[in-house]
């Protein structure tokens, strides 16, 4: 987990915000996609690909902002 303690939240924000909502409208991809996989109808290669690549920013942002709040919990 050092290389996610190395990751400058800043940078990960700025990431989520523009690869993980990219392209804007008429909706972002990740909603998209999350409907779609609720709906269960997220069956195409494609749009499993289109779901990883915009959720991984947002998870992770995630996954940093839980290490911190870890990190202040044990101090």
């Amino acid at each position: 987990m050092n290389w996610l303690d190395k990751l400058p939240l800043g940078m990960l924000v700025i990431i989520a915000a523009t690869l993980g909502l990219a392209p804007f409208l008429p909706e972002p991809h990740i909603w998209e996609k999350l409907k779609m996989l609720v709906a269960g109808e997220l069956s195409r290669a494609i749009d499993i690909f289109d779901l990883l690549m915009h959720g991984a920013p947002w998870l992770l942002l995630f996954a940093k902002l839980g290490r911190l709040a870890q990190k202040k919990l044990t101090v």
